[in-house]
């Protein structure tokens, strides 16, 4: 696999999605692209031997599954790989239009998820995510994407803060507020979405806006070894856990990937990690099959489940920063991450599980731990565990910079992402007993 040519394609995706919205709008594309069919939460499924299928959930979820051949097997297995479309950014509140002496326009947003505030200075920003549309008695959810220059984040000169380089509080409601406009009495970010949407202004109900970062992906390093982009942190992983799914399969498992929301901002939501989503998916097949509600138990307690979520690489800057040992660095495989207080999902059992399936095929992994005076964040895979328990890893990238407007990753990393989950996907891993399992390879 070409190392370039996978990261373009990658820089290519995370292009098509500056919001969870238009995350899920591309990967449904992807996936509809390879044969998928699109399901609805609220219609009756009818599901095929051999069948690829996907469904979406508030726009901003998407689950998809392969049926193996032979779905008569006994018991019921699935693996399933988890990843989320959102990224840390700046949300536009209702009607979000603030002028200055009239002379200037600034836009009036609220902080979602935990961003590095100082990353989102003086870059060419847009906006993007999705408009309610009235027509007729029908109200219809609509993508918007701006896509042009359209604000930024200007900073104050060094001459009026000359303490800005020791670190100085940042306020959202004083200090970022993007400039748009020179103060225009007309202009309104409703009268831009109704040109793009060729609508009427009246017929929007509401919209879910963001800024993004308008910055494209780069490929850089003396051996372009480096990717950097907007949102690397979750959209590597949901881009590669797609990629793999087209792949080949284990014929005798349910393959799956479910791509969530909110995971920065805690995912209690209805499209979150802590939501029935997963779930539900899982039962409707199990029922769809023919399951009882013992067999389906015996499915859950019988499958396996990857969080892929990126992970942090030591600073070649803040090498204190990092666990003394354990700590790992770009281009070197991928992590398995532990916590003691759960912030992980990853054991003895499930970390070796996964790194067994990737000694198989001859990729590196490398385990990761969080300095233990610096707390690290946590994950969706214990959060999705609350509602269907399987046993699950916790997996990633090593990057720089997380939750910076522009992250940081190594490129040969894509590659052994993708090759990881495509192992996984080929693996069937059985449970004989608690605390033993088999692996069987497809040939």
């Amino acid at each position: 696999m070409n190392v370039k040519t996978l990261n373009e394609e990658l820089s290519s995706y995370i292009k098509k999605s500056p919001t969870a919205y238009h995350a899920v709008a591309a990967s449904s594309d992807f996936l509809a692209g390879h044969g998928f069919t699109r399901l609805q939460e609220c219609d009756s499924w009818n599901l095929e031997a051999g069948g690829k299928y996907f469904v979406t959930r508030g726009q901003s979820a998407i689950f998809a599954f392969c049926m193996p051949e032979n779905i008569s097997a006994s018991p019921l297995h699935y693996q399933i790989i988890a990843s989320h479309s959102d990224s840390p950014c700046f949300k536009l509140k209702d009607s979000p239009e603030m002028t200055v002496e009239g002379q200037y326009t600034k836009l009036n947003v609220e902080r979602y998820g935990g961003s590095i505030l100082s990353t989102w200075f003086d870059r060419p920003l847009s906006i993007a995510g999705r408009a309610m549309v009235r027509t007729g008695n029908t109200i219809t959810s609509h993508l918007v994407n701006l896509d042009r220059d359209l604000a930024m984040i200007v900073n104050l000169a060094i001459h009026m803060n000359r303490k800005v380089n020791e670190g100085t509080p940042l306020h959202i409601q004083t200090d970022l507020l993007p400039l748009v406009g020179s103060g225009q009495k007309d202009f309104s970010i409703k009268k831009l979405v109704a040109e793009e949407l060729h609508v009427e202004e009246k017929d929007i109900l509401s919209m879910d806006l963001s800024l993004y970062n308008r910055m494209e992906g780069r490929i850089w390093g003396s051996q372009e070894e480096f990717i950097s982009s907007p949102r690397l942190d979750d959209l590597q992983c949901a881009f590669s856990s797609l990629k793999a799914l087209t792949g080949k399969l284990h014929s005798e498992t349910i393959s799956a990937c479910v791509v969530f929301d909110t995971e920065e901002v805690g995912s209690q939501s209805r499209q979150g990690a802590c939501s029935t989503f997963l779930k539900e998916c899982l039962e409707r097949i199990s029922l769809l099959l023919g399951c009882s509600r013992e067999e389906h138990l015996r499915a859950l307690a019988g499958s396996f489940l990857l969080s892929a979520d990126n992970g942090h690489a030591l600073h070649p800057n803040y090498a204190g920063k990092s666990n003394p040992e354990n700590h790992p660095y770009v281009n070197q495989g991928i992590l398995i991450k532990y916590s003691a207080n759960q912030k992980y999902t990853s054991d003895s059992v499930t970390g070796s599980i996964f790194h067994a399936i990737c000694a198989q095929k001859g990729i590196p992994c490398q385990s990761f731990y969080n300095h233990s005076d610096e707390p690290g964040g946590s994950t969706l895979g214990n959060l999705s565990m609350s509602q269907a328990s399987i046993p699950t890893v916790d997996i990633g990238t090593p990057m720089l910079a997380m939750h910076s407007a522009y992250e940081t990753a190594g490129t040969k990393d894509t590659v052994w992402l993708e090759q990881a989950m495509e192992a996984f996907y080929q693996t069937k891993i059985t449970c004989t007993r608690d605390g033993e399992y088999t692996l069987n390879e497809y040939h």
